[in-house]
């Protein structure tokens, strides 16, 4: 099955955003062992075809059919190659939505990963109804830090995304200045 011929949930003037299939195996291989990948996201043990259709399956997809929402192929409008995932995330140990995304260093520093997210931010608040999203990020990770700031999130507090995991930056929406706390008037 070609790419381009399962429909997009999303496209932007560059990028469409498509839900994945296990027939996507060979590019999340490769993407979830990217050094930076594993360096900024986590290694997530998949080494083998048969490891990435079980990703795939496991969370994406299972992410779609529990959420209605998940991780989404990110692939270049015009040629219809795949250069990486953005997406929506639901954590069992954070209250909130977070956007997430990841794209092969060859795609980095040229506003793809700022396209996407705020088209999957978007689409989360305002198709969805999603009432918050957040962003969760390594301290070190300097460009996911900005494409977050481009999206009106700002640091909030440090958490820990499983019990035995390293602290990461938790970023989210400034509160809105129209909504006052009738409590504090």
């Amino acid at each position: 099955m070609n790419s381009l011929t399962i429909p997009p949930v999303l496209e932007t003037n560059r990028l469409i955003l498509r839900r994945l299939t296990p027939e996507d195996a060979a590019f999340i291989l490769d993407l979830l062992n990217q050094p930076s990948f594993i360096q900024f996201i986590g290694d997530r043990n998949v080494r083998t075809l048969a490891d990435a259709r079980n990703y795939i399956s496991q969370g994406p997809v299972a992410s779609y059919a529990r959420h209605g929402f998940g991780l989404y192929l990110t692939l270049l409008k015009d040629s219809g190659e795949p250069i990486g995932l953005c997406g929506l995330i639901k954590r069992d140990s954070l209250p909130d939505v977070d956007v997430g995304y990841a794209l092969l260093p060859q795609f980095w520093g040229k506003g793809y990963a700022t396209e996407a997210a705020t088209a999957v931010f978007s689409y989360g608040r305002y198709t969805l109804g999603i009432p918050r999203i957040v962003g969760v990020v390594n301290a070190d990770n300097a460009g996911s830090i900005a494409v977050l700031k481009k999206l009106g999130l700002r640091y909030e507090k440090m958490v820990r995304l499983t019990a035995d995991g390293p602290e990461v930056q938790l970023f989210a929406p400034e509160a809105d200045p129209e909504r006052r706390d009738p409590c504090t008037e």
